[in-house]
């Protein structure tokens, strides 16, 4: 472990939780070497809120996190990947951290003392928000009341309490510290009440702790030991004259009674307590995408950088670690500075960045990363899969059947809108607030309204065709493709805007976003809009519109656009050599932990564009034979269109897994219900129409009939992607558990326990069976299982062959059939050869050949040999439905 030659293989994806930790993963690690695989890829393993199911709310970056094994867990762990000679590849969180769990003592430092905060400047607080009062700047909003400060204060739900040498405020499980200053009144009070001279002492020192401004380190430190000085000698106090801890809890009891006296007292705090629904127009820290819970780090600051990736740059230097995969990274505020400063505490280490690609998107030449976490080439070897003929027949099936008249891009500039008005409106004035500033400097636009501009904002950010863009404000150089997103930016305002924007107004935001006007104020609004656009994509694309657009779902994934319909092997070509040449180290996946369908649900709903007449007359059927089980009036056809094809991807499902899923659906889409506003007889309808329709014994006859020619096309064409992801430019990645057929759906549908006991076993026939025998369990996912064990051991052997260093080249078949076939050569040594839209293919090859250059060949899953020149594709598929062909030396 930790070595620069350290062969990348594969990674295998874990998601280390309590009920998983590293204890189970230890247990996989003989597992997955045999497997074949290099890396284990795991999910964070920092300290994170108590339960988390994921890792990625980290409340400690400087310890394990204990709910995983801790310290000796990890330790015992790291050991046992570097006996069985396997690297690991760590998930990291630099972008936010967990606050709302007390256990993230640098928030509740920020809480407690406010700017005077030694970790004030850890974290991105505006402390003089928009529209603010003067009595809420230098307070951080906290939005978790279920109602109204006011009512929720004098309903009792909000109390004061004595907890050690502290105060805090409760409101239910949410608990907050008391400023110090606030807290020294109440112990004044308790110390004259009760005599104690001492105690009034105390409260004066807590009252008279050292001013200091933000980057006065020194005094900051010097006020929080004099801080925690008093607060120890409190408890000592309290602990040793009784008669001063009754006196103190009778202030507490008075104050925290008394509604006047409450509010007063938290009106001094360093925060305000306000209704959670306050936060979709008024926040004052940047959040991770929506979630309030999840505040944004200033990693930019090398303090911040350097207290946050204490533990990882750690574990660089001891060789404990091989890679890191870096979340969000679209989250900070300049992705390259921090790239290039964790590059230099790992000079050797395979860097991964968790980013989505738009079409034609390359990532920064200039970011010192191997690549991506691979979103890019989940859509492009999935687009193969899908038959373009199909386009026509089931857009214009969904049109009839839903009465949908809109085009996805329609769609998406719809709830861009709405995610900017109803849950980042926060972000939104914030940045008008920053346009205005830049606006009052010029007397031509000075005299925009608020609204004006904030509208100006809202159709920026709807305009943006990808994540972000990379403007240096601070620097004179734009890059081209920043420059002309920008121009195109301009552009779709002018076309698409809801009402016109003025046309000065747009030209002075171009210049200013391509850094011609050079003021000091745009500065902050080019970074804030560039953190802005990555989380208006996610929400209003990934977690709304893919949710409401459901021509054919199995397009609508993390990554991909539903758009655009099927990808020609030439465009998988193209970029596959492209990636050779530029990133060969990037990942290739097929599922993660973020897509909405596991591979083999997607492969299996993409054959219904093969055969759209007869999905048609299904869709047809089905929805005669469930109209008895519907109220119109709550089950809408776009639902239904939605679930008929998750039936096709998933089946078999239970009830409960299928109506889980049916309700995270609609409330993403946030059409009929949401999670905000829950629309419980609309849900219920839905439970209700499920239940039904699955007890239907007629209709699931008549699904598992139709299914069967699907299941067999989407296993092939799995073998086909899988094949091509162990050998295609890149590094293969798998998900946990989808070495074998899987049916996952979207989270937490996709944390479900994986059966290794199971893979244990079927991975021993494997290395001791053949193809044929493989090919007798097909039904099983052995082949899966198989093909994956031969590929990597190949890709173990012979790293000249697919190894980074060997090169792509595309090959053509010849025939009528050619058009099925998907080919090419990896250096000289190695040739892919696999179907594609094998349902309309039926067997079929005909004539259909292959010109292979000269030499004996040797299939890696049957072990028969071929020479070089014309061979017929009907013959090499003949005992496998995929071919790897290795050149035997001469």
């Amino acid at each position: 472990m930790g070595q620069a030659h350290q062969s990348r293989l594969g990674t295998y994806r874990l998601q280390l939780h309590r009920d998983f930790p590293f204890d189970a993963a230890t247990d996989l690690v003989s597992y997955l070497r045999q497997l074949g695989v290099s890396h284990i890829y795991s999910s964070p393993v920092l300290s994170a809120v108590a339960g988390s199911a994921h890792g990625y709310d980290v409340v400690n970056p400087t310890a394990v996190n204990a709910e995983l094994g801790g310290e000796e867990g990890f330790a015992e762990f790291s050991r046992s990947l570097q006996a069985e000679h396997l690297g690991l590849v760590l998930d990291i969180v630099p972008n936010h951290m967990a606050i709302g769990d007390r256990a993230n003592l640098w928030w509740w430092d920020v809480l407690q003392n406010g700017r005077m905060s030694r970790f004030a400047p850890y974290f991105d607080v505006d402390w003089s928000p928009v529209g603010a009062s003067a009595a809420n700047v230098d307070a951080v909003l906290v939005p978790v009341l279920g109602d109204h400060y006011g009512r929720v204060l004098e309903a009792g739900d909000i109390s004061l309490e004595r907890e050690g040498g502290s105060l805090i405020v409760r409101y239910f499980d949410h608990v907050f510290p008391v400023s110090p200053p606030s807290a020294a009144v109440l112990y004044a009070e308790a110390g004259a009440e009760c005599s104690s001279d001492y105690q009034v002492f105390l409260a004066d020192a807590l009252a008279t702790l050292p001013p200091a401004e933000p980057n006065d380190a020194q005094t900051l430190l010097r006020r929080h030991r004099q801080k925690e000085v008093v607060r120890k000698q409190l408890e000592e106090l309290w602990q040793r004259e009784p008669e001063v801890a009754r006196a103190i809890d009778r202030v507490v009891h008075r104050y925290s009674n008394d509604p006047d006296l409450l509010d007063e007292l938290l009106g001094k705090q360093n925060y305000r307590l306000a209704f959670w629904r306050v936060a979709k127009q008024e926040l004052g820290y940047r959040r991770f995408f929506d979630v309030t819970e999840l505040a944004g780090l200033q990693v930019e600051d090398e303090d911040v950088f350097y207290a946050t990736h204490e533990r990882i740059i750690e574990w660089l230097d001891a060789g404990v670690l091989d890679g890191l995969r870096i979340d969000h990274a679209d989250g900070l505020v300049d992705p390259e500075q921090y790239l290039v400063r964790l590059r230099r505490h790992a000079p050797t280490s395979w860097i991964l960045v968790e980013k989505i690609l738009e079409d034609a998107e390359e990532l920064p030449d200039s970011w010192p990363v191997e690549g991506t976490t691979g979103y890019e080439f989940l859509t492009l070897v999935g687009g193969l899969f899908i038959s373009p003929a199909g386009e026509e027949p089931l857009t214009k099936l969904y049109n009839e059947f839903t009465g949908e008249t809109h085009s996805f891009s329609e769609i998406v500039r719809e709830k861009k809108r709405l995610v900017l008005r109803e849950v980042l409106g926060g972000d939104v004035n914030r940045l008008a607030f920053h346009l205005r500033e830049l606006c009052e400097r010029h007397r031509r636009h000075r005299d925009f309204t608020w609204e004006q501009l904030r509208q100006t904002v809202i159709e920026l950010a709807v305009a943006f065709p990808i994540y972000r863009t990379y403007l240096q404000p601070d620097g004179s150089i734009v890059r081209s493709v920043d420059a002309a997103t920008i121009e195109h930016v301009i552009a779709m305002v002018r076309e698409h805007a809801k009402e016109p924007i003025d046309e000065e107004l747009l030209t002075f935001l171009r210049d200013v976003l391509l850094l011609r006007k050079g003021l000091p104020e745009s500065r902050e609004f080019i970074l804030r809009l560039q953190q802005l656009t990555g989380p208006v994509m996610a929400k209003s694309v990934e977690d709304t519109a893919f949710y409401c657009y459901h021509r054919l779902i199995s397009l609508n994934e993390v990554g991909g656009n539903p758009g655009r319909f099927a990808i020609t092997p030439e465009v998988f070509h193209a970029a596959a050599h492209r990636r050779q040449q530029r990133r060969p180290y990037s990942l290739l996946a097929t599922s993660t932990h973020d897509t909405k369908r596991s591979e083999d649900v997607r492969l299996r709903i993409h054959v219904l564009s093969e055969m759209p007449d007869a999905w048609r007359a299904f869709v047809e059927r089905s929805a005669a034979r469930a109209a008895r089980y519907k109220d119109e009036r709550l089950i809408d056809r776009h639902t239904e269109y939605l679930l008929y094809q998750t039936l096709i991807g998933a089946w078999p499902i239970s009830v409960e897994r299928l109506q889980q899923y049916i309700k995270k659906a609609v409330r993403e889409a946030k059409a009929h219900t949401s999670w905000i506003t829950v629309n419980e007889a609309y849900e219920s309808g839905l439970e209700n129409f499920i239940d039904a329709l699955l007890g239907d014994a007629e209709f699931v006859s008549d699904l598992e009939q139709f299914l069967l020619p699907i299941v067999s096309a989407a296993r092939v064409h799995s073998l086909a992607q899988t094949l091509i992801k162990c050998t295609a430019p890149g590094v293969p990645d798998f998900y946990q558990g989808s070495e074998l057929w899987t049916d996952s759906l979207v989270d937490p549908d996709n944390r479900r326990p994986v059966d290794y006991g199971l893979r244990r076993a079927m991975l021993e026939q494997v290395v001791e069976g053949n193809a044929e025998q493989m090919m007798l369990e097909h039904e099983r996912g052995l082949t899966k299982l198989f093909l994956i064990h031969r590929t990597l051991a190949v890709r173990a052997r012979q790293e000249r062959a697919l190894g980074a260093t060997a090169g792509y080249r595309a090959l053509s078949a010849v025939g009528d059939r050619a058009h099925h076939v998907l080919a090419y050569l990896r250096g000289e040594r190695a040739l892919v050869v696999v179907p594609r839209l094998v349902h309309i293919l039926n067997g079929r090859w005909g004539e259909t050949s292959l010109e292979v250059p000269q030499g004996q060949w040797t299939n890696v899953f049957d072990r028969r040999t071929v020479s070089g020149g014309r061979i017929d594709i009907q013959d090499l598929l003949s005992s496998f439905p995929v071919a790897l062909l290795l050149k035997e030396d001469v």
